[in-house]
């Protein structure tokens, strides 16, 4: 083979790795559905008033427990909020991964404000979500843990997998779906069902039936 047919492979190589690292907005198609959410076109919970903190109400009787991918998924609560993106990784790895391909740490309220994001250093890293402010923090550390959060999302259907995949950093989202546990084997994921926690078991974990980017 030529030397610029090795370059080309190589070229062609490196995208892949890419496109399928951490670092890429690619998500895949979701695993198939059966039951439960997946039977009741996963109905929108009541939605979030424009400019509120997230809106999290009571499960229906009607929506039960439903098997996806290799884990059972029992919804906890309804979710909708309005946020802006404050940074956005991808996992390929792992049993996790197979639910939930992508993590966004999100800010509401006073945590979606320029001047409040210009003075926090904010990544992301092991599905978890990290900040950090030189002298003074821009707000009260207990409201930057009350506005924001990380959220490891599960796309519902193809059409949330794509929207997700356009997602970028600095731009406002809605999301409307349902804050789950999953149960896979002994294993057991479960969402926080609430935003005043901070530090492990803090993360939402949201069956995503809807996610709209806010122009």
């Amino acid at each position: 083979m030529s030397l610029r047919g090795w370059m080309l492979l190589a070229a062609i190589a490196i995208a892949l790795g890419w496109w399928n690292s951490d670092l890429s907005p690619h998500v895949p198609e979701p695993p198939q559905l059966a039951g439960g959410l997946a039977a009741a076109g996963c109905a929108r919970p009541p939605g979030v008033p424009h400019g509120q903190a997230p809106l999290q109400t009571p499960v229906p009787a009607t929506l039960t427990s439903f098997p996806l991918a290799d884990a059972m998924l029992v919804p906890l609560a309804g979710i909708s909020l309005e946020a802006r993106v404050l940074s956005r990784r991808n996992y390929h790895f792992g049993r996790e991964s197979r639910l939930a391909p992508t993590d966004l740490a999100l800010g509401w309220q006073d945590m979606a404000r320029d001047e409040v994001l210009r003075r926090l250093s904010i990544t992301q890293s092991g599905r978890w979500y990290q900040y950090r402010w030189s002298d003074d923090p821009p707000l009260p550390p207990a409201v930057i843990a009350r506005q924001s959060a990380n959220m490891h999302l599960i796309p519902a259907s193809s059409q949330v997998a794509r929207s997700l995949s356009e997602v970028r950093t600095h731009q406002r989202v809605r999301i409307d779906g349902w804050l789950v546990e999953a149960k896979m084997g002994k294993a057991t994921w479960r969402s926080s069902t609430t935003r005043e926690d901070t530090g492990d078991g803090a993360c939402e974990l949201i069956y995503v039936c809807a996610l709209t980017i806010i122009p």
